[in-house]
């Protein structure tokens, strides 16, 4: 065979085999972050495609579960980055030194009010409300009126006076996050002295406890099946939004709205750190770099019914339309909730419980 020839074949065959040079092992940014969320696909695949790395999301239960996840395995973290943090419990986190020093230089586009008791361990990334939403077909129906405040909801007719518990549910601050920020928003109101007080009232007035939102808002409350027996429930002021998007035929109107007196309603503020031993660090700086961009921030609201933090972010209609913005929402100082949240459940759990 001429030695020619045996070349042309060698290189047909080395080509044909795939004995070219191994290509380079894509990137993976883990990112953990509670079950609820959600991102539009392509808005990952943006970040995935200017960075070239995958990105994974490691969904690890609630809010608190994702945090107690975190702490538990920071000496051999399971991810880049931590999202869903809020200020009830950011507190915990930063005492437990999870994250790597971050500032964005996209901070400076995000509204002020949202960077009061951080620092440069957390980065906010959305809000939104826990407020009490109430089914509007019930109460028009019975002529009844919506309760204003949180004093009103102590009224024989919004309690056992119905002839069964009382209109209102609430979940467990215990076990769950809305719930631990409508306890909060009680505090806020009435203070460290006057809140059991308050719970005793709500108590004697029939209101129904249980263990998390889903089991609140798909059972307990007839708003959203119209099956449940209470028509409040402690939800989002985002909730209605939910409704009108999510509705088996089209509506125009929403069937739930929410109570937005002063303090009637909590302020929750997500936050996104870089966790301690990452090996990915650049990759986890543009990622939260990225989360406050508006191509990020503009996809939220309706993939998780939150509010974006920077301003320059467009509000969908739908929030605009239907979901109501408390102009007075309760606020506790992050120090404080850290320093008594133990006891405040502690306390409650004694009185609403036992």
């Amino acid at each position: 065979m001429s030695p020619y020839r045996f070349i042309v074949i060698l290189t047909i065959v080395l080509l044909l085999t795939g004995c070219s040079a191994p290509a380079a092992k894509e990137l993976t940014l883990t990112v953990m972050t509670h079950d609820s969320f959600n991102i539009s696909e392509q808005v990952v695949e943006t970040f995935e495609q200017e960075n070239g790395v995958q990105v994974v999301f490691l969904k690890s239960g609630d809010a608190g579960s994702v945090l107690n996840r975190a702490i538990l395995s920071k000496k051999a973290p399971q991810a880049d980055v931590l999202y869903g943090v809020d200020n009830t419990f950011l507190s915990r986190a930063l005492s437990e030194d999870l994250f790597e020093p971050y500032e964005s230089a996209n901070l400076a586009q995000v509204n002020p009010e949202f960077l009061v008791n951080t620092s440069s361990l957390v980065t906010p990334i959305d809000y939104g409300d826990v407020c009490i939403n109430y089914d509007i077909a019930y109460f028009n129906e019975r002529n009844l009126t919506v309760p204003r405040s949180l004093a009103d909801l102590l009224k024989p007719e919004y309690g056992k006076g119905t002839g069964r518990d009382g209109l209102l549910v609430v979940e467990n601050p215990a076990t769950s996050s809305p719930g631990l920020a409508f306890l909060l928003a009680t505090i806020a109101e009435y203070g460290e002295e006057g809140y059991l007080d308050y719970w005793r009232g709500l108590k004697a007035n029939g209101t129904v406890v249980v263990n998390d939102w889903e089991i609140a808002y798909y059972t307990n409350f007839s708003g959203s099946s119209g099956r449940g027996l209470q028509p409040m429930v402690v939800s989002y002021a985002t909730s209605p939004v939910a409704e009108v998007i999510y509705a088996a035929e089209p509506i125009t109107e929403a069937p739930t709205a929410s109570i937005t007196g002063t303090n009637t309603c909590f302020r929750q503020v997500e936050y996104a750190g870089i966790l301690k031993g990452t090996k990915n660090l650049p990759l986890a700086r543009r990622f939260i770099d990225f989360m406050l961009d508006t191509t990020f921030q503009e996809d939220l609201p309706l993939q998780n019914f939150v509010y974006p933090v920077n301003p320059a972010a467009k509000i969908p209609e739908e929030f605009i339309r239907y979901a109501q913005v408390p102009l007075h929402p309760a606020v506790l100082d992050p120090a404080l909730i850290a320093a008594k949240r133990d006891q405040w459940i502690s306390d409650w759990t004694e009185v609403m419980l036992r």
